[in-house]
């Protein structure tokens, strides 16, 4: 039996041998449910787990009598939100344990099958298995008295010639036929998570061979950017501010597939050591939603013991998280992360000492979700809306509306009363991006071949620009016509560093300059810094004029280097060029006739108000002005008959402005009517009033623009 099954597997191989080389694709099928995950579950767990045994039998017996089971794994997963499980049993310094009975001498290898149990438990509640596989036999006889964890004799006879297993090329040999035996062996697992290369894998096409074999199985890879393989997974780094903040150190750019790895235990080894290590919420709950906020997959390890059970602190962390991150699972399940190439509103330092990061949901780009996980000192927050313009705040957990503002393209919370101590969630609605140029063609001062200018503005987050280590670098935007110019915005390729510097190739030292006839520039119009940070740099403008607009890049905080994804110009901010705009929601309003009703969706806030059907029933808002003078009202309703129902707009019980509000084709399409009424300084009372039988249509709220117009 053993003779036939070496046969089998190197008839594989050998079949293999000359199949044409595979690519890994950026983006492939087999990768969808690693790009559906937001998390992981790493567990190390071998011979050396504590008490540490040099039988494997012995090792086997005691997992078995201990109680070990498959659906312990999978639940506490779910409990911390995990999509996947990593296993780690192969493990260097686990004495190269398989927890299954390989037909492969060598090294440990089990009677029961614990791999195929897990995979088959986890599939039957929806979650993937990846399968860890090392190439390092350097700790072959580590914790032992004499001898090694690995057989050099006893793998020679079975493939027929010496091979001296403590060696790298050996081991690769090793562990090369036991890829294609677990392929074979298990048509549901998952992946190989590859703790590094081996030269030997790579001189027989090991990974070209997994991806024609199993088609559907993904393949990453431990410290080291192999570009064949799906995905990069590096350690969680530290030295960081704030110290969760794991996303500063990535260096590989999205849309490739990126994992942080990192321990739930404070200290002791990666797999059991014998103690009940503490788990440290804050940097733990940090950790795993800012690499969300990054569209990073968080693989968080945890050291179960001989009998698969968790110490009682991880046990009690993972009770606490799966009720925690419940509360608030909208907001990181089914989202990418916000302020890079999906959207969002812009993450990172906030203002009075905050610290977050933005997520975006995939199935609907307006729909935003702020994570303050360093609060700020006081009742207010306040971050770069993106362009976005926003309709609606709330208080994931309570559903509570939260008052905000719009001015200058920064969105504003206030009035919040007590912050989460590990993260307070805003959901935010939004009606879109306004403001932004379209058609506007880009050139550049330099570009190597293939990222040339027009890749910063094509919106298309697969291509970029590149200045070709030039300096000054510079890139123009031509706006077909002399137009107003706000802001720019610039979205640099995410692969540079934040922590250590040095791996940076931001921008840091730029100048702005205008041209109407793309010659004549004259004197910069700005000059300035931007940080070494993530997501959407702006760099806003006094109001000017122009059809031609550069921005030159005079520095740089790490490297020459300058990449941009995308990179576009505002002529206005969301909600009106620099004006300052406000909501207010119907269901706040003072209502004469009728009741505040949630039965239609596409609302904002929590409802709207569904008057009753007589003339001279009314809703009313008071609306402060910072100032006497003209204001935008954008009144949404909706009306779903077929017959208008018109209202009388008054302010301050003056003249009656009359307004149409034709039927908008259902109660669900929600249409805005815009007008402008005068103002007087502190609290005015805006009324809209029914003039016919009909009532008012549905009132959503009303937007107020002062200090310009929408």
């Amino acid at each position: 039996m053993r003779r036939t099954a070496m046969l089998a597997v190197l008839a594989l191989v050998l079949g293999l041998l000359t199949a044409a080389p595979a690519r890994a694709d950026l983006q492939h099928p087999r990768q969808a449910f690693l790009r559906n995950s937001i998390a992981g579950l790493f567990l190390h767990w071998g011979e050396r787990t504590s008490p540490q045994h040099t039988s494997c039998s012995a090792w086997e017996a005691d997992v078995t009598n201990g109680g070990w089971s498959a659906s312990y794994w999978v639940n506490e997963a779910k409990k911390l939100h995990a999509q996947y499980i990593v296993l780690a049993t192969f493990h260097s310094r686990l004495g190269y344990a398989r927890p299954y009975p390989s037909a492969i001498p060598g090294s440990c290898r089990t009677t029961r099958d614990f791999l195929g149990e897990l995979i088959d438990a986890a599939d039957a509640q929806g979650l993937k298995v990846i399968h860890y596989m090392t190439d390092d036999p350097q700790w072959h006889n580590e914790g032992l008295s004499s001898g090694s964890w690995l057989n050099s004799s006893a793998f020679s006879s079975y493939v027929g010639h010496d091979v001296d297993l403590t060696t790298r090329d050996g081991f690769g040999e090793f562990s090369y036929l036991q890829f294609f035996e677990q392929m074979q062996r298990y048509p549901k697992l998952a992946g190989f998570w590859i703790d590094n290369d081996n030269a030997y894998w790579e001189r027989n096409d090991l990974y070209a061979k997994i991806y024609q074999q199993r088609p559907d199985m993904t393949i990453s890879n431990n410290n080291e950017d192999t570009p064949i393989m799906d995905m990069i997974s590096n350690e969680q780094k530290t030295g960081m501010t704030p110290s969760y903040d794991y996303p500063q150190a990535v260096y590989t750019a999205l849309p490739r597939l990126i994992e942080a790895d990192f321990k739930l235990p404070t200290g002791g080894p990666w797999w059991y050591g014998g103690s009940d290590q503490a788990v440290d919420r804050k940097l733990t709950l940090g950790r795993l939603i800012t690499n969300a906020g990054s569209s990073v997959k968080a693989l968080m390890a945890e050291t179960p013991m001989v009998n698969g059970k968790f110490p009682a602190q991880q046990v009690s962390f993972n009770n606490f998280a799966n009720t925690y991150l419940g509360e608030i699972w909208e907001s990181l399940g089914g989202t990418e992360g916000g302020g890079y190439m999906f959207g969002g509103l812009k993450p990172g330092f906030w203002n009075n000492g905050a610290h977050g990061v933005t997520t975006v949901a995939k199935d609907d780009p307006n729909r935003h979700y702020i994570h303050v996980i360093t609060p700020p000192s006081g009742s207010t927050l306040s971050l770069r809306d993106n362009g976005y313009r926003v309709s609606s705040v709330t208080n994931l957990r309570t559903g509570a509306p939260v008052a905000f503002t719009q001015s200058g393209g920064t969105l504003t919370l206030s009035g919040i009363s007590g912050w989460d101590q590990y993260d307070t969630v805003f959901k935010v609605l939004t009606s879109g991006r306004q403001g932004i140029y379209t058609g506007v063609t880009l050139s550049a001062s330099s570009s190597t071949s293939g990222h040339g200018a027009a890749a910063a503005g094509d919106g298309n987050y697969l291509t970029y620009w590149d200045s070709d280590a030039a300096e000054p670098a510079r890139l123009t935007f031509d706006l077909g016509s002399a137009k107003p110019i706000r802001y720019l915005a610039v979205n640099q390729r995410e692969d540079s560093t934040v922590y250590p510097s040095s791996g940076s190739a931001r921008i840091s030292d730029y100048q702005v300059h205008v041209s109407n006839d793309g010659s004549t520039w004259g004197s910069a119009v700005k000059t300035g810094t931007v940080p070494n940070a993530r997501g959407v740099q702006f760099i806003d403008l006094n109001a000017v004029t122009a059809r031609y607009v550069r921005l030159s890049k005079t520095g740089h905080h790490g490297v020459a280097r300058w990449r941009v994804d995308e990179a576009w110009v505002g002529g206005q901010y969301a909600g009106g060029g620099g004006s300052t705009g406000t909501r207010y929601e119907a269901e706040n309003a003072t209502i004469s006739q009728g009741a505040v009703e949630s039965n239609h969706a596409g609302y904002s806030g929590t409802g709207f108000v569904n008057g009753d059907n007589v003339t001279g029933s009314y809703t009313e808002w008071t609306i402060n002005a910072p100032a006497a003078g003209t204001a935008t009202i954008a009144l949404r309703y909706a009306n779903g008959t077929t017959t208008a129902r018109p209202a009388a707009v008054t302010v301050n019980g003056g003249a009656a402005q009359n307004r149409d509000y034709p039927g908008t084709g259902a109660w669900t399409t929600w249409v805005s009517d815009t007008f402008t009424v005068p103002l007087n300084a502190g609290a005015n009372t805006l009324r809209v009033t029914a003039t016919t039988d009909g009532g008012n249509p549905n009132l959503d709220y009303v937007d107020v623009t002062t200090g310009g117009t929408s």
